[in-house]
């Protein structure tokens, strides 16, 4: 039964959202960013890093973020990924 409430809250979050990406190309677009975000790293987002978020937009970030694990990402460093670039997002639900 959770299981099934946790299933629909996290449809229901990527159906609003007007991310025209999947999933993995959400994440390919990303690449710039893997050492931004890989768990206890000290190194600061770069300029394509940057680009790359500000092109993949804010909705399709809140999708990779919720979405499955994600091997090598930490989930608390890729959604202060927009803080660090400066970018005007507003914060991801995390579900």
């Amino acid at each position: 039964m959770a299981l099934l409430l946790i299933m629909t809250a996290l449809m229901a979050q990527v159906e609003s959202t007007p991310c025209t990406s999947t999933f993995f190309s959400a994440l390919v677009q990303l690449i710039p960013c893997r050492s931004a975000v890989a768990p206890f790293s000290p190194i600061p987002p770069t300029d394509s890093c940057c680009n790359a978020l500000k092109a993949l937009g804010q909705p399709c970030l809140c999708v990779l973020v919720n979405g499955p694990p994600i091997a090598g990402v930490d989930r608390s460093m890729a959604s202060q990924l927009p803080d660090k670039c400066t970018t005007d997002f507003e914060p991801c639900e995390i579900i």
